[in-house]
């Protein structure tokens, strides 16, 4: 429950910020881009959908149209190491394999440079 939470508002200040952040908005304005953050069971997540400065969302993990998905061990560590905001956080979890990108690695690279804009 904490980890959906905590994406939807991750979603909420990604929308705001589209509206309000003159970096973010200029940083999104022309990328096309499916982005889904998820656990590995497929039962928690979120889809963020960019399209050329507009951000949209859906929840679930289900989905399976994407760029790039961000994927979870299980909902307990994605909200401790999310919720920390360190970068050092995600690398370890990635070198303990409790997190693992599917997809195309370049566009985890320009998410991650865009959340670090408004962040």
């Amino acid at each position: 429950m904490k980890f959906s939470l905590l994406l939807f508002v991750f979603y909420q200040k990604l929308k705001k910020a589209a509206k309000s952040h003159e970096a973010f908005k200029k940083y999104i304005s022309t990328m096309k881009a499916r982005i889904l953050i998820k656990t590995a069971d497929g039962k928690r997540g979120r889809l963020f959908i960019f399209d050329r400065g507009k951000i949209s969302s859906l929840p679930g993990g289900s989905h399976s149209s994407f760029e790039v998905a961000l994927v979870w061990s299980d909902a307990d560590t994605a909200f401790r190491v999310m919720a920390s905001g360190k970068d050092e956080a995600s690398f370890k979890a990635a070198a303990t394999g409790n997190l693992r990108v599917e997809g195309m690695a370049m566009y985890a690279q320009w998410f991650t440079d865009g959340v670090k804009l408004i962040m």
